[in-house]
């Protein structure tokens, strides 16, 4: 059989998408005819916006390749080993199914495992016919014909000047693996403002690219059977601008651009009312019955006026809808001439809230001087009679990032509340002034309302009830 005699990459995808009883949609077929024609290049670079599909077209372009020439080497690289087995995986059921890819099955199946697969070639070549490998394995000795950098840049491994390096240092392996005239193909989405897939950076300059956003350049869903303007803007609004920014519309953009808008609070004045129904108790806010709640505790001794950290105590509730209330931000004071030492001062004053606010669970940041307070609060508890659960809580993430990841989504969704009493604290003006580079700027409060944000489960809005249908058919 000829080159001229065999499918194109459509027809082979069209096959395919047959078999399993679904079409092939626009972005789809143009990924596809682009992978096709540019493949010559020898360097590509496919970036498209999550949940596009395309590490199944690049599946599908794995399998097409060895359909048209048995005899290649692929190489799959991956942030780790599991991704890249899962594309292996995936091209391996696309040969065993495809029609057309009958004759590449092999009689035995000793090469056929869950990484690595070789199909019926005339050749006895050494390397698999494909090949998976997470970027701190061990690639050194294998040799390829075409390599797909599949979601090589994730979130832990380019968040600081020193990952993005050794990312670099290790993916220029792959050059050394690549046979004479092969193929390097990059598949992904920025996960930062030096993203390696940035126009410019230098690492993949004179490679040929295709961006293809969720939203073109008239604001239309690229995707629209899929991904509607109501869908659009319910993710966005989860997600938040940032990483909808990265991860849909294919931008690095920096996280110094965020920014904390407390006009985007919604305000309330009500006060929380609780009920007992059939013997169970609840807890109800602008006729809102809530779901659950719970305070943080970010303690600090120093004075915040002479500029040490503020002691601060955030509660918040959230409905079933994952709508959040910030109900409280108390900054815990202490006297100097008390007979009691701070630490207890402090304790009393966070149970005094703990009671007021009904909190079914409080946790304590540990980090630091926090250490010794959550046994100190527990006996400070049991004094009151105030029926709150104390948990030590460590935090590990830097505390620009916890920040961000809690205010974004809810803000750019409008589904953060607050209780007109943090409005008279100095929160609005930490919101306003907050940067993420920003060093010595005043952070107490969001980081205390930070903790609780990213506490709470996530809750999405609860769907209608599906409508029944009447019944037809017969028998």
């Amino acid at each position: 059989m000829t080159q001229e005699s065999l499918a194109d990459l459509l027809e082979f995808a069209w096959v395919w998408n047959r078999q399993l009883r679904q079409g092939t949609p626009q972005v789809h077929r143009r990924i596809l005819r682009w992978l096709e024609t540019e493949q010559a290049s020898r360097r590509l670079l496919l970036m498209a916006f999550r949940g596009c599909g395309k590490s199944t077209l690049v599946g599908l372009f794995c399998a097409w390749s060895l359909y048209r020439n048995p005899e290649l080497r692929i190489l799959v690289v991956a942030a780790d080993q599991m991704l890249a087995g899962k594309m292996v995986g995936h091209v391996r059921r696309i040969i065993e199914r495809h029609p057309l890819c009958a004759a590449l099955i092999p009689e035995g199946n000793e090469a056929w495992a869950a990484d690595r697969f070789t199909v019926q070639r005339p050749g006895a070549l050494r390397d698999p016919s494909m090949l998976a490998q997470g970027l701190l394995g061990n690639i050194t000795g294998a040799r390829a014909d075409i390599i797909i950098c599949d979601d090589v840049e994730v979130a832990g491994n380019c968040d600081t000047p020193g990952k993005r390096g050794e990312l670099r240092e290790r993916l220029a392996e792959t050059e050394f693996i690549l046979t004479p005239g092969g193929l390097i193909l990059y598949v992904g989405t920025p996960h930062t403002e030096e993203s390696l897939y940035r126009a410019g950076e230098g690492f993949l300059d004179g490679y040929r690219r295709l961006e293809v956003p969720i939203l073109d350049a008239a604001g239309q869903s690229a995707w629209p059977e899929r991904f509607k303007d109501s869908a659009i803007a319910a993710l966005r609004g989860r997600v938040g601008a940032l990483h909808f920014a990265r991860q849909m519309l294919l931008q690095p953009v920096a996280m110094s651009a965020a920014r904390l808008d407390p006009a985007l609070l919604l305000r309330y004045a009500e006060e929380t009312e609780y009920r007992e129904a059939n013997g169970r108790a609840q807890l109800w806010l602008l006729g809102r019955r809530m779901a659950s709640g719970g305070g943080y505790w970010d303690p600090a001794f120093g004075r915040a006026e002479g500029g040490g950290d503020g002691s601060v105590l955030a509660a918040t509730y959230t409905d079933d809808e994952g709508r959040h209330f910030l109900h409280r931000l108390a900054w815990i004071t202490q006297r100097s001439d008390a007979p009691e030492d701070p630490a207890t001062q402090q304790c009393r004053q966070v149970a005094t809230l703990a009671r007021e606010l009904i909190l079914p669970v409080l946790r304590v940041e540990t980090n630091g001087l926090g250490r010794f307070l959550p046994a100190l609060l527990r006996r400070e508890m049991a004094r009151a009679g105030v029926a709150c659960t104390v948990l030590e809580h460590s935090n590990r993430r830097p505390k620009a990032e916890r920040i961000l990841a809690a205010f974004d989504p809810l803000l750019a969704g409008r589904r953060l509340h607050a209780h007109e009493s943090v409005f008279r604290t100095g929160f609005p003006r930490e919101m306003a002034e907050w940067r993420p580079d920003a060093r010595g700027a005043r952070d107490d409060g969001l980081d205390a309302v930070a903790g609780c944000i990213l506490a709470e489960p996530v809750r999405l809005p609860a769907l209608p009830p599906r409508p029944s249908a009447p019944n037809w058919r017969g028998g």
